[in-house]
């Protein structure tokens, strides 16, 4: 009989060890799968009424076992049974009446399903006894057509000291949008549909940072409750795009999410905004030695986890998550390396955003900045040319590494968080740390060779409360979690303004108003990278949900019918502003002169009574105003033709204080006046003042004014 009518284990032909995962030719389909540890491979095929047929894999080179089948191609749903030892007290967990999930899978079939089975041991049991019944709850793999018409694909490319970084939740983002059409919302085609395009492009970001887009896994402690895992950070694999979140999928096409994200992408890069990946591979979500087993698990647990010396039964823990991934061993590596290059190369992603990061860089227990690793990624011809970000801790001991990660990695900056929270909320004694935060954290990243953009600066992220939240709250309100308010943080550096919750007290929401304002200002206005919350702009509340990973819900989905359009309207402003204005976002430290020969300062510290700050006045717990004065001469730099790059002189104003204050607005490289371009007290404010003469800063309020009349720039309306 023709070979494509032979039946399946009899067409198998030798294939090859690499690449791994499941390749389509264009006339069949080879699959490699690693495992060093395992004594057989079962492909296991899957028809559309969900029949198997096992193909026990023949070929073993360099660990890897594949194969190739003429005729299979893309549709085809598939997964493994993989033979070898049950031992959890030697690290072996090998069962093959689990059907196992490939970690290379590019489309997943759907969620898993715990109904049917998704654990290599007797529930109820002890890990040691071997689960005897069939497992079929892991998904399946799909194989998929790689070709996509990229033609056209130009990425955004905007330099790092030029980004203005918004993360959001694809699901979160467009699930109630009035005008994204009902069947797209909360999926990747809502997030490329013309509404949201141009709301992003008014807005002015550049750059779009997703949580997590690969598959996870829902828990079953978060379904008994009814409950879902929102945030996504318990991965099931690093390739493919999660369904959940795909129009194609809910079609009852799950492989069409892989092309949906690349039109996302693309349509993204359209708009000139780039595309950052929160990744996770510092941990998975089959937990610690009583976890569900869906695929690493099963397929070789030695070579993917870190396990406890003295006894390989359990789990090293860095995340809290149960597990950690072994990246100290090759593969390993090779597979989160495979990943990010993948997503760089096929998917046309701009960069990544690295949870719980410091987890990566550990040796056998330190956090290792010349880990291999780091070491790699810094090689690599591809992934070292994208963005590059690092969550700079992680749960273990040292696990705090703010301001010690290599060169060409950006960190989120959670000392800028802080710093800023307790110097808005009124604490004293903050002048230094401030005037460090507004100018790019030099303290923290100028000694290594890197650059204020390294500091991803923010006020509010995913996890903790929203900006309109953390003025309205200083407790957390949790309860809709199910966890007797035990989650989420308890330090949280916020201040309600005299009352907890919404209150109808105008003058309250007044000084909330102000402080939204007072936080975006400092955030857009100083040296690094600003990192907005996704609906922060607006005025999007959680309800004091400072732990909402698990609500998949209104209270973490964007509300735009209760948009603050007047806090909209003054965060394009202001980001409108740092874009117009080179100084508000260098390239290079302030030195306190130029290099081009001119007595320049490129910067100049000022107290209320237009004096310069003196070192008591830095040390003093009373000082809670200060003026930065930046010389639009002392740039060091130059513009994309190679001219000395030059900006207007600028004066930004900060005062936490309680009551107005007088500041007298300084007489400075010759400037004769001061125009007044952002009060955060008044959206209306006009002033043009002399120098020499006094302003009234407002309490608790964030003045920018530019030299003179416009020079070399338009003023954004």
């Amino acid at each position: 009989m023709p070979l494509s009518q032979a039946p399946l284990p009899q067409r198998l032909r030798p294939g090859a060890p690499y690449p791994l995962g499941a390749t389509w030719d264009g006339k069949g389909t080879n699959f490699a799968l690693y495992s060093e540890n395992a004594s057989a491979v079962e492909l296991c095929l899957f028809d559309a009424a969900g029949e198997e047929t096992r193909i026990p894999l023949r070929e073993y080179t360099a660990f890897v076992w594949h194969g190739y089948l003429p005729g299979v191609g893309p549709g085809q749903r598939y997964g493994y049974r993989v033979h070898g030892e049950y031992a959890p007290e030697r690290g072996l967990r090998f069962n093959p009446n689990v059907v196992l999930l490939d970690p290379y899978a590019k489309a997943l079939g759907g969620a898993e399903r715990f109904d049917a089975g998704v654990f290599g041991y007797v529930l109820g049991e002890d890990d040691a006894q071997m689960q005897t019944q069939e497992q079929r709850g892991a998904p399946l793999g799909i194989v998929i057509d790689p070709m996509f018409n990229w033609v056209g694909d130009q990425k955004p490319n905007v330099p790092f000291h030029q980004s203005v970084i918004y993360e959001a939740h694809v699901k979160g983002l467009t699930m109630t949008h009035p005008d994204v059409p009902e069947e797209l919302r909360g999926t990747y085609a809502g997030v490329a549909t013309p509404v949201i395009l141009d709301y992003l492009k008014d807005l002015g970001i550049t750059a779009i940072e997703f949580l997590p887009v690969h598959q996870h896994v829902d828990d079953p402690f978060l379904l008994d409750k009814g409950l879902t895992n929102y945030w996504g950070y318990s991965t099931l694999n690093f390739f493919a795009p999660d369904v959940r979140y795909s129009a194609e999928a809910r079609k009852g096409n799950p492989a069409g999410a892989v092309p949906e994200f690349k039109n996302m992408v693309r349509a993204l890069h359209d708009a000139g905004i780039e595309v950052i990946l929160d990744v996770v591979y510092n941990h998975t979500a089959e937990g610690n030695h009583m976890g569900p087993t869906l695929s690493f698990k099963g397929i070789d647990n030695p070579t993917y986890y870190r396990l406890v010396a003295e006894n390989p039964r359990f789990y090293f823990d860095y995340t809290g998550t149960g597990n950690s991934l072994n990246v100290r061993h090759p593969q390993t590596l090779q597979l989160i390396m495979d990943s990010l290059r993948y997503w760089v190369t096929e998917m046309h992603v701009d960069g990544f955003r690295f949870d719980l990061a410091s987890t990566l860089a550990r040796g056998l227990h330190e956090v290792d900045q010349l880990s291999g690793f780091f070491t790699i990624i810094h090689q690599d011809p591809t992934i070292s040319q994208v963005k590059l970000i690092a969550e700079p801790w992680d749960v273990g001991e040292g696990g705090y590494q703010v301001g010690n990660f290599p060169v060409n990695w950006a960190e989120w900056n959670g000392i800028y968080r802080d710093d800023m929270r307790a110097f808005w909320k009124g604490e004293g004694g903050l002048a230094s740390e401030i005037g460090y935060r507004l100018t790019g954290s030099s303290d923290l990243y100028q000694r290594d060779g890197r650059k204020p953009y390294a500091s991803i600066n923010f006020v509010t992220a995913h996890d903790g409360f929203t900006l309109r939240d953390s003025v309205t709250y200083e407790e957390k309100h949790n309860e809709a979690n199910g966890e007797g308010g035990a989650d989420g943080h308890n330090h949280n550096l916020t201040w309600n303004c005299g009352v907890e919750g919404e209150t109808d007290d105008p003058e309250i929401n007044r000084l909330r108003a102000q402080q939204m304002r007072n936080f975006l200002a400092t955030l857009l206005l100083g040296q690094g990278t600003p990192m907005l919350l996704g609906g922060d702009e607006f005025g999007r509340t959680q309800r004091g949900n400072n732990n909402a990973y698990c609500q998949d819900n209104e209270i973490s989905w964007y509300d735009w019918n209760a948009v603050d359009e007047a806090l909209l309207a003054f965060t394009r402003k202001v980001i409108a502003l740092r874009k117009a204005h080179p100084s508000l976002h260098r390239r290079k430290f302030f030195s306190g002169r130029t290099i081009r020969g001119e007595d320049v300062r490129d910067i100049v510290w000022l107290r209320y009574d237009g004096a310069e700050m003196t070192d008591d006045d830095w040390n003093n717990d009373h000082t809670q105003s200060l003026g930065m004065f930046l010389d639009g001469d002392g740039l060091d730099d130059v513009d994309a033709e190679g001219r000395p790059l030059k900006d207007d002189d600028l004066l930004l104003l900060l005062s936490a204080s309680h009551i107005d204050l007088p500041f007298r607005l300084p007489d400075l490289d010759g400037c004769p006046s001061w125009e007044l371009l952002l009060d955060t007290s008044d959206d209306h404010a006009e002033e043009h003042a002399l120098a020499g003469t006094e302003t009234v800063l407002k309490a608790r309020s964030v003045k920018l004014y530019r030299c003179g009349r416009p020079a070399t720039q338009e003023t954004p309306a």
